[in-house]
């Protein structure tokens, strides 16, 4: 007898393209869904995973927006220990109304970290200074502009300083209702306010505070008078002596300071029970802070502080 012939094993029928496509797929997804999974069999959290960018037709990867150049807020400085912890509430609020804008803080003196320290962190990037100062003078037109050419690394860009804006007489106003000015006032024979601004040497800065106290005076619809603490007259006793001569003494100090400091103490001591505090973390000045930002980004050759009149204030109250 023959020994019948062993079987053949059966071979399975070639892939086709689809099917290995097919295949493929699967294995693509699988290893796609294992990678949301950790060692201990619990799921990834999805913010925590990253994907690469996928490319696109042309097989090239997607770009991305470039990064807005950092916002770079310059202050003063104070021995104060209100003022830092008043600057750093004011970015707070800046990041919040923008999120994914990188948002720093240099001084000019006393408080740490100084800008040159703060400028140092941003080599080979791009930063807009935002001076945290409420007109031009000493520190906008040579202090800042020597701290960015002695920081060659960092491209930059200096904005204008916070005032004159309406969004400033916007931040006054509310400070000094919180005082308890009364909008009843408004065209009152004996109601009045000082404007009480620190001062300095330069007729540009003196005249951005006038500016100022016009705008105020518009919004609030009594006088308006500008006094300083130092380097300039009147000083915020004898502004409020002279509204009192005309009749005005129902007076109010409002606090032309970004943050408190001891000019800002010595001018609100001149009337306790009648003065604001200083602008601080208001929400205008946040806004306010953007707008110098923007201003800056999108001007060419530099930025120029606006000269609001009487058709911008009328417009933004409006708005």
């Amino acid at each position: 007898m023959t020994e019948p012939a062993p079987e053949q094993p059966q071979q399975s029928p070639p892939l086709t393209d689809s099917t290995a496509h097919l295949l493929a797929r699967i294995t693509d997804q699988l290893g796609a869904q294992l990678s949301l999974v950790s060692r201990n069999g619990t799921r990834r959290p999805m913010h925590r995973t990253r994907h690469p960018d996928r490319p696109t037709e042309g097989g090239a990867a997607s770009a991305r927006p470039p990064a807005a150049p950092a916002l770079v807020a310059v202050a003063h400085g104070s021995r104060d220990p209100q003022a830092l912890r008043t600057v750093e509430a004011l970015l707070d609020r800046v990041r919040e109304l923008r999120p994914a804008l990188d948002v720093r803080l240099g001084h000019i003196e006393l408080n740490a970290p100084l800008l040159p320290d703060t400028l140092d962190g941003l080599r080979g990037a791009e930063a807009v200074l935002v001076p945290l100062l409420l007109g031009r003078g000493h520190h906008v037109k040579r202090d800042l502009p020597a701290a960015t050419a002695a920081a060659p690394g960092v491209r930059t860009r200096i904005a204008a300083p916070l005032g004159p804006h309406p969004l400033l007489v916007e931040a006054l106003y509310g400070r000094l209702v919180e005082a308890g000015w009364d909008p009843a006032d408004r065209d009152g024979r004996h109601a009045g306010v000082v404007l009480a601004a620190a001062g300095s040497r330069d007729p540009d800065s003196a005249q951005d505070t006038r500016r100022t106290a016009r705008l105020l005076s518009m919004s609030l619809g009594v006088p308006v008078v500008p006094a300083y603490a130092s380097a300039a007259t009147p000083t915020v006793p004898a502004a409020l002596r002279a509204l009192a001569a005309r009749g005005r003494h129902r007076t109010f100090v409002a606090s032309y300071f970004t943050a408190p400091g001891r000019f800002a103490s010595a001018c609100a001591d001149a009337a306790p029970h009648r003065a604001a505090a200083p602008l601080g973390a208001h929400p205008a000045m946040a806004r306010l802070v953007l707008h110098r930002y923007d201003q800056a980004r999108t001007s060419p050759g530099g930025v120029r502080p606006a000269r609001p009149d009487a058709r911008a204030l009328a417009a933004h109250l409006a708005a």
